[in-house]
């Protein structure tokens, strides 16, 4: 393993691009708070745009993006910007001209733009579940910890009031000690259909670079621009779509970081597409004065049957906690303690989680020298990696976690796919 891209080939970039990256600017940033940072963007169509839209009080220097037609609201509404297709020749001319780089392109085309923009000592905002795979997940926040860089993970619902008063509940000890939790997403996406035509490359769309480091395959507009999130080669299935979301919630709560075990369920396994539902289980172990905890996740079309035995609806709620002394049911707006009866009389803690000033607005102050984001990868990077510890455990089977190496103990097919190989011209 290496921790430095091949610039020949990967990059493609000038001797300029060469001499940034050996000046180490570890963390610049504005050099007032009052000051604009100047921003490139990779990828402003789509969820990116609503990225452009969150970061406009700042100066944008440079927009990516391989899709002339999805980005085109975007490019038109800031048509000073200046505009690339290919992030590489973007950070080669205006590479220096920047403080930091924020990434909203599909799982599959996280690491290589976010880990050569923090080669080049630039901040990171990127969007769930971080990278693609656990090597590169792990590459990633251990980079942002070695530069010093500001960093944010998508996760926006982590500013949401609510949340911050279940965390509050959990840790106040309102239903006492707990040892289960079950999160969920509904619905029943995956399994898409294999395409049967070859309809030609659209002109708006440069899809070679599109497929970037992944496995090539002929364009389809079922893939491109949004059912990619359902073919392993390009996503991470609901789990990685929603479980940053969700499992942010335990997360946070709970005080977790790396699971020590890890097994998962569902339907037949499909080598190319992720599949309609899927469980997966895993087991942390105990925390300072917090007990081992079991960590369930769904992708169920109504829930998991745990809210059917108990005769609790899924509707608007996502987690359940199972504690000593009760139960707490909640979503990202809404939340209720269990028995109702039980708790009737109880009185909530005074909050002591200060409200965010605004998800964005936290990167920001980071990249000015401020607190780190509350979703900064050495909190956020734990959990993306738990994400996709469900996905390979489903697809290869269960196995013991050594976080530490990195490992998967005893199941070498698991562990053969921590780290996946890149198309040429794309090595690292």
């Amino acid at each position: 393993m290496t921790h430095k891209i091949n610039r020949r080939d990967a990059l493609k970039t000038s001797a300029a691009f060469g001499a940034a990256l050996w000046l180490g600017r570890s963390g610049r940033g504005a050099e007032r708070p009052s000051e604009k940072l100047n921003l490139a963007l990779v990828g402003v169509g789509g969820r990116g745009a609503d990225n452009v839209g969150g970061l406009a009080s700042q100066n944008f220097v440079a927009f990516a993006d391989v899709d002339d037609s999805r980005a085109g609201k975007t490019f038109e509404k800031h048509s000073g910007v200046k505009r690339y297709r290919d992030w590489r020749k973007m950070y080669d001319e205006v590479g220096s001209k920047v403080d930091a780089v924020v990434i909203s392109t599909p799982d599959h085309t996280h690491f290589h733009p976010a880990y050569a923009a923090m080669q080049l000592g630039l901040h990171v905002y990127l969007e769930k579940p971080l990278a693609h795979n656990l090597w590169e997940t792990r590459t990633l926040c251990d980079l942002a910890r070695e530069k010093k860089l500001a960093t944010q993970l998508g996760a926006q619902r982590h500013a949401m009031s609510n949340m911050h008063r279940v965390v509050e509940l959990v840790k106040s000890g309102a239903i006492g000690k707990v040892t289960e939790v079950h999160s969920w997403i509904g619905g029943t996406r995956g399994m898409p259909d294999v395409p049967t035509d070859a309809p030609p490359v659209p002109p708006h769309l440069d899809w070679d670079l599109w497929v970037g480091p992944a496995e090539y395959r002929p364009y389809h507009p079922s893939i491109c621009p949004y059912g990619w999130r359902f073919w392993w080669d390009y996503g991470t299935a609901e789990t990685g779509n929603w479980g940053c979301h969700i499992l942010d919630i335990p997360y946070w709560a709970l005080d977790l970081k790396y699971p020590t075990k890890v097994e998962a369920s569902g339907p037949p396994v499909d080598p190319e597409r992720t599949p309609k539902a899927m469980a997966m289980h895993y087991e942390f172990p105990a925390r300072g004065d917090q007990p081992a905890v079991k960590l369930h996740w769904y992708h169920a079309d109504k829930g998991p049957e745990i809210l059917r035995k108990l005769k609790l609806s899924e509707k608007g709620n996502n987690t359940l906690f199972i504690g000593s002394e009760g139960m707490l049911l909640c979503g990202f707006d809404r939340r209720e303690l269990l028995p109702k009866e039980k708790f009737a009389q109880y009185k909530a803690p005074e909050p002591f989680i200060p409200d965010s000033p605004g998800f964005y607005k936290e990167w920001i102050a980071a990249c000015k020298g401020g607190e780190p984001a509350t979703c900064n990868f050495d909190y956020s990077g734990p959990m993306a990696e738990t994400v996709l510890l469900g996905n390979l455990a489903y697809r290869f089977g269960g196995f013991d976690w050594d976080a530490k190496a990195l490992k998967p103990v005893g199941n070498p097919k698991a562990e053969a796919m921590i780290r996946e190989a890149y198309r040429k011209g794309w090595s690292v």
